[in-house]
């Protein structure tokens, strides 16, 4: 009998032992995970009224195989959807709402591009030039802050895109790919002469999803990673072990644990991120690839008040902070509106940022709890003019841990790619450090990863 280990109880390594299980195969299934919980970047807490989701808040539905695990697992009663309500950017020390009908910040219509309150008129004319400015040198592999600076000029890029699109990306536009941020701008300015002509004639695509576009469950993000697990009736869990060696003896492998066992497996996935990686995989061949995978890092701060989020601008979810604002933090997310599960009583729970971007980051990382606290408070005044003291304070601390999808990212993917079926035969690479940020496309890179490792079979 075959032996398949995923290391990593993270929402990859979950989905691909959940699509792994599914076949029923004549095999010994283990997953090994070194925290007690699974789970990965997805933990909720509750603190009274407040359901807090410390990582990642929630997923996009319209994602591949999303609503398709929900539904296998038979976990559909507990889905939420998101309020639907304006995201605004703050510049100027003023909230300006991100107009309908764009796509992280790109307007999608002239309607839309001319509702702007954030571009002056000549900065709207100059994005309706793209039409004029053919595609002669950009690939899908360009730098996307360039790209789109190039047909659509300056101005719409640093007030409106740059803020939404390195809010979402964790990075530097001019640091980033098309390819692993929105790789059909290339296709539609190619084949429809303009970016915005590309999206008018996907224009029903988006327009389904313009709504409800997240999902969470009725107990918070955790709950759905409990239940996939229970679901795994088949699958042998070791929580709270660490991997510290793999070694190959033949045609398996030896893996070696912290608590001093080892398991013995014919095919490994390694759903972990890309720094445990490369201390497991110890080939001198490989090691400079997975040196060009970077990380970023944020400080997230929940606000929790004895006050009902009324007081929040109406229709309003949250705003990203653009340049000019007295403003530390990068974004918020007024989660008692977004999600209403989250406050029991309708109370205000806010979310703050603090991403390595920041011109002040170094200075914030230092910070004790109680300083950034009170960094915190000040700019939920400035920004909402709210005084009142919470009565909830949750700080989590993702340090180094954001994986960054810079240009480099795709050339040391293929170099390792090749590499591990040379120097590792039957282990795969898995997750969001090399095959794409965000739950959904996690849960999808799980189903791929399954298929390759029963292939092994």
């Amino acid at each position: 009998m075959k032996t398949i280990v995923v290391i990593g109880g993270g929402i990859t390594g979950l989905s691909t032992m959940h699509y792994i299980a599914q076949q029923n195969i004549d095999a010994k299934l283990i997953l090994i995970e070194g925290n007690q919980e699974l789970g990965g970047k997805i933990r909720s807490q509750q603190i009274g009224e407040f359901i807090m989701e410390t990582g990642a808040d929630s997923i996009v539905a319209r994602h591949p195989g999303v609503l398709d695990l929900v539904h296998e697992v038979q976990f559909e009663d507990e889905l939420v959807y998101n309020a639907t309500g304006i995201s605004y950017i703050h510049t100027n020390n003023e909230l300006h709402a991100i107009p309908a009908g764009s796509t992280f910040g790109i307007p999608m219509s002239e309607e839309s591009l001319m509702a702007s309150t954030l571009l002056t008129a000549e900065e709207k004319q100059r994005v309706l030039q793209d039409a004029e400015i053919p595609n002669d040198r950009f690939t899908k592999e360009s730098s996307i802050g360039e790209f789109l600076e190039y047909f659509l000029g300056e101005g719409i890029v640093h007030k409106q895109i740059a803020p939404v699109l390195a809010g979402v990306y964790s990075g530097n536009l001019y640091e980033l790919s098309v390819a692993s941020t929105l790789p059909y701008l290339v296709d539609y300015k190619n084949n429809y002469g303009s970016i915005m002509a590309g999206f008018k004639a996907h224009r029903e695509q988006f327009e389904k999803a313009a709504d409800k576009k997240f999902i969470s469950f009725q107990k918070g993000m955790s709950d759905f990673i409990y239940h996939i697990e229970k679901s795994l009736t088949q699958v042998e869990f070791k929580k709270g072990i660490n991997v510290t060696a793999i070694a190959q003896a033949d045609a398996r492998y030896t893996i070696a644990l912290s608590n001093g066992e080892a398991v013995e497996a014919d095919i490994i996935v390694l759903a972990v991120p890309n720094e445990t990686v490369k201390h497991l995989l110890v080939k001198e061949e490989l090691a400079p690839h997975f040196e060009q995978f970077t990380n970023g890092s944020a400080l997230t701060l929940y606000a929790g008040f004895h006050v009902s989020d009324s007081v929040l601008p109406a229709d309003g979810t949250g705003f990203i902070v653009s340049h000019n604002s007295d403003l530390l933090c990068n974004a918020s997310t007024w989660t008692s509106r977004k999600w209403a599960h989250t406050s029991a009583n309708g109370n205000l729970l806010v979310r703050l940022f603090y991403k390595d971007s920041n011109p002040r980051y170094e200075e914030l990382v230092a910070m004790s709890d109680e300083q950034l606290t009170e960094i915190a408070l000040q700019d939920i005044k400035l920004s909402l003019n709210i005084e009142d003291k919470p009565i909830v304070i949750n700080i989590t601390k993702w340090i180094n841990k954001m994986p960054r999808y810079d240009l480099a990212h795709r050339d040391a993917l293929q170099a390792v790619e090749q590499k591990m079926t040379e120097y590792y035969p039957n282990v795969l690479l898995a997750g969001c450090s090399y095959y794409g940020v965000g739950i959904g496309a996690c849960i999808q890179n799980g189903r791929v990863i399954a298929g390759k490792a029963l292939a092994l079979i």
